[in-house]
């Protein structure tokens, strides 16, 4: 019982501050769609993991992706060839792969870029995975 009414609230809240929401970046963004969706599925523990997934701490910016990827594309980076899906969590090989470094005027010092199956992606670097899909 306690479950589903945490559950309401939470959904409830999330919907009630469509204003807040558009003034939010991508992780911010992330982070509320993540907590919603994490709320319904698993109850309050679902809410705070979805939150997490969902979040991109250091990410592009919703209003600076469209800039950020007419720099790539700039710089004709070439785009490696990945068998897997290109999406966030995926582990990029350590070998064969070039990541590049992100310009400061994007706000992201954490992660490398790179392009993958002719998508921008971010990545960590210390673990080669998928952290961001730059559509």
């Amino acid at each position: 019982m306690n479950t589903k009414l945490l559950a309401g609230i939470t959904l409830a809240a999330a919907l009630s501050f469509p204003l807040a929401a558009q003034a939010q970046d991508g992780a911010a963004a992330g982070a509320t769609t993540g907590a919603v969706t994490g709320a319904i599925v698993g109850g309050p523990v679902g809410a705070a993991v979805g939150a997490g997934v969902g979040a991109v701490a250091g990410g592009i910016a919703d209003d600076t992706r469209p800039r950020f990827r007419s720099y790539v594309e700039e710089r004709h980076v070439p785009s490696y060839r990945y068998e897997h899906e290109v999406r966030v969590g995926e582990d990029l090989p350590s070998a064969g792969v070039t990541y590049y470094e992100v310009p400061r005027e994007y706000g992201v010092t954490r992660y490398r870029y790179t392009v993958v199956n002719d998508r921008t992606v971010l990545v960590d670097p210390s673990t080669h995975r998928i952290v961001q899909v730059i559509d």
